[in-house]
């Protein structure tokens, strides 16, 4: 790459081939994918491992490595808002582990939540209460926000240690809006704390474009929400030049990892994703 024409390092997660349905997509099936589609590596969603042992960890490694992909980013699931300090504890804990998987499988971050104010409730309930934003009653965002910069903080030594990001991504919880998710990043203000802009994540704020440029400058890696065939609780339809164009204006050099949300089979879907987002690419680095 050139520094007046940087190429788009463009990726997948394991989530566009698996929405968590009952049967599990193999994360070598996604690598084979990538492979065939000319991407640049892939991002891990947790949850879709078969196995945490590390004699299969080192096979997912070797695999990728034979097909000259990058593994970039773990995405883990946590929530450090919890009033029961042995809870936060144990989502401490979990970040650790999450930490040492990453090492060993060569992989430079991890995706990690705020955690928000849970309800009962399903996703759905999540949307129609805006991201769950509202504090429990007896308690405060501040206290939400303590809660999450004292456990980020107890994790920042560890990934140090081990040489893997902490990723703060917009999902939800205080994390709703840009100024919840810059309060934390530039609060605790780490190197090793960066930012995880996900396209699609920021409904809830007036000006989503406002929100993402506030957020910008912090941002390492970006998830490309795209929804062919609908999307499973919502569809955007997002200017991703112009988002592009954000990110570029304030030094974005990172992955972009498609997030295909929608109806879609990922082996149409995923093709399309790559054809949009090349195109948008070009667009904003022509504005």
């Amino acid at each position: 790459m050139t520094m007046d024409r940087p190429n788009l390092r463009l990726g997948t997660s394991t989530y566009s081939y698996w929405h968590f349905t009952p049967e599990v997509t193999p994360i070598e099936h996604v690598l084979d994918e990538a492979h065939k589609l000319g991407l640049n590596g892939i991002e891990i969603l947790q949850r879709q491992l078969a196995s945490e042992d590390n004699s299969y960890l080192q096979k997912l490694k070797r695999h990728a490595f034979n097909l000259g992909l990058d593994m970039y980013n773990l995405s883990i699931h946590q929530d450090f808002v919890w009033a029961e300090a042995e809870e936060r504890q144990n989502n401490i804990e979990h970040t650790l582990k999450c930490i040492d998987l990453a090492h060993e499988m060569g992989i430079s971050s991890i995706r990690i939540n705020s955690g928000g104010w849970r309800k009962t409730g399903s996703f759905d309930d999540l949307i129609q209460a805006k991201g769950w934003v509202e504090p429990w009653d007896g308690y405060t965002n501040n206290d939400g926000f303590k809660w999450c910069m004292d456990c980020m903080a107890a994790c920042l030594p560890h990934a140090e240690k081990r040489g893997v990001m902490l990723l703060l991504e917009n999902h939800w919880g205080l994390t709703t809006t840009a100024e919840g998710m810059a309060n934390i990043i530039e609060t605790i203000d780490s190197p090793w704390l960066k930012a995880i802009l996900d396209m699609g994540n920021f409904i809830f704020e007036p000006d989503m474009y406002a929100a993402m440029q506030r957020v910008a400058p912090h941002v390492w890696l970006a998830h490309a929400k795209t929804y062919f065939g609908g999307g499973s609780w919502y569809s955007l339809d997002l200017d991703y030049a112009r988002i592009f164009r954000i990110l570029l204006d304030a030094g974005f050099k990172g992955y972009v990892s498609i997030e295909m949300e929608g109806a879609e089979a990922p082996e149409t879907a995923v093709p399309k994703s790559i054809e949009v987002l090349n195109k948008a690419w070009e667009q904003a680095l022509a504005s």
